[in-house]
């Protein structure tokens, strides 16, 4: 058969099958495949290419009742916003923990509360979708390898197995901007493995003797005593001075693998969560921001952090084919976690327990905040002294007498004294506090 008729035929063939039910479609395509001569696929690749005479309207998209109106989701952003944008599950356990002050802050009807315990993470993470930007950017390591004592301290290969807190990981956070050149300040991070209990304190310069020092800061400030200590390869930890401070306290010192950052991914996920996410990648080098870093990291900020934010931790890895998924455990605060290993003091697991019933979240996230926008000023202050403290001045002379007290309880709940002023967009920032 031609071409031409073979054509002709199809169109023909086309249009009885368009209008035929699925049997006689196969009846059909045995009819074109005996006259045409064609192979049966080839037959229905070419009945499925032929140009259609009128499109197909759409099927129009089934709607679905919104279950969370613009009263929930506007609470459940405030929540978001005050917690410092944790993840939706971690999030979901928030509104369970924080919910006795959720009640009292924004007076919310039983059936937003019911809407709101009950609110899954992915629908969460649906409806922050738009606010999530931003948030990633890239760490720069200022790490020089130790080359001392290495054959005196140890390396870990093994994976963490404690059953009991006290096991850290510690390294160093810098705050260089974007040179490393001149002495900038350093945030030491110190993380429990158990409990996921943080402690932190900035440092001038990464020298050993301000390690030192600021280790045994850390050391009076955790709730349990330190039996472990994990680091990198980091000259500023690999010395004698920490090797006989650790001796002198029966503290074991281990090191990770050079070049291997896994070693301390506990330490890695920190660094992000309690140091950058609130201090981000500007310069800090000045004794001024040194002193006003220490104040955050000394008070409110562990609060906040160690009894209010749940964490979660890893649990096993399903591996199916080429994807792999993460099963963790139930979302808890550091607190919790510490409280359910039976071996903290019962003394001190009371006196941390009436510690979280006095404070309020939200009010303790304000205060954070407050001190996060003075330290912010300060960013680069060594060379801009003159304008910060001119800029500082003239917004305390514009403050008001109902300013200054709005924030009297807040000041004495928390024993510091706080000057604000309100923007036109109506958020507070922090002038000055003591």
């Amino acid at each position: 058969m031609k071409l031409e008729l073979r054509m002709k035929y199809l169109e023909t063939v086309y249009q009885r099958y368009r209008k035929s039910s699925k049997g006689s479609k196969g009846k059909i395509l045995d009819e074109l495949c005996e006259v045409c001569k064609y192979n049966r696929k080839y037959a229905i690749w070419k009945i499925s290419h032929m140009p259609m005479e009128e499109k197909h309207k759409a099927r129009p998209k089934r709607k679905r009742p919104r279950k969370y109106d613009h009263q929930v989701l506007e609470v459940l952003e405030k929540i978001w916003n005050a917690a410092n944008y944790p993840w939706s599950l971690r999030l979901k356990e928030i509104i369970r923990l924080w919910l006795p002050w959720i009640r009292v802050r924004y007076r919310i009807p039983p059936e937003v509360e019911e809407k709101l315990l009950s609110i899954s993470p992915s629908t969460i993470d649906r409806a922050l979708k738009p606010k999530k930007i931003k948030l990633k950017r890239r760490l720069y390591g200022r790490t020089k390898p130790g080359a001392l004592l290495r054959h005196k301290i140890p390396v870990r290969t093994d994976t963490w197995d404690v059953k009991r807190p006290g096991f850290t990981e510690a390294d160093l956070v810098p705050h260089c901007g974007g040179s490393s050149q001149g002495e900038f300040i350093y945030s030491l991070n110190l993380t429990d493995i158990l409990s996921g209990w943080v402690e932190t304190e900035a440092v001038m310069g990464k020298g050993q003797i301000g390690i030192l020092e600021a280790l045994e800061k850390i050391s009076q400030r955790f709730p349990f005593m330190i039996l472990g200590i994990d680091s990198d390869n980091g000259s500023e930890f690999i010395n004698y001075h920490l090797l006989s401070w650790c001796e002198k306290r029966g503290i074991q010192f281990t090191r990770s693998r050079p070049y291997k950052k896994d070693d301390n991914a506990h330490i890695e996920q920190k660094n992000w969560t309690h140091v950058r996410k609130f201090m981000g990648w500007d310069r800090y080098d000045s004794q001024k921001a040194l002193e006003t870093m220490n104040d955050l990291y000394e008070n409110e900020l562990p609060l906040f952090m160690n009894l209010f934010q749940p964490s979660v931790k890893l649990i096993k890895v399903i591996r199916k084919g080429s994807r792999k998924k993460r099963v963790y455990d139930k979302p808890q605060t550091p607190l919790d976690r510490l409280l359910s290993s039976g071996h903290l003091d019962e003394k001190r697991c009371e006196e941390l327990k009436v510690l979280r019933e006095r404070l309020d979240p939200f009010k303790l996230s304000e205060v954070v905040n407050y001190k996060l926008e003075r330290i912010w000023e300060l960013a680069h202050y060594r060379y801009k002294p003159a304008e910060v403290e001119k800029k500082t001045n003239a917004e305390l002379n514009e403050l008001s007498s109902i300013e200054k007290e709005a924030l009297e309880g807040l000041s004495q709940a928390f024993g510091i004294k706080i000057y604000v002023r309100t923007r036109k967009d109506g958020k507070l920032i922090a002038l000055h506090h003591g």
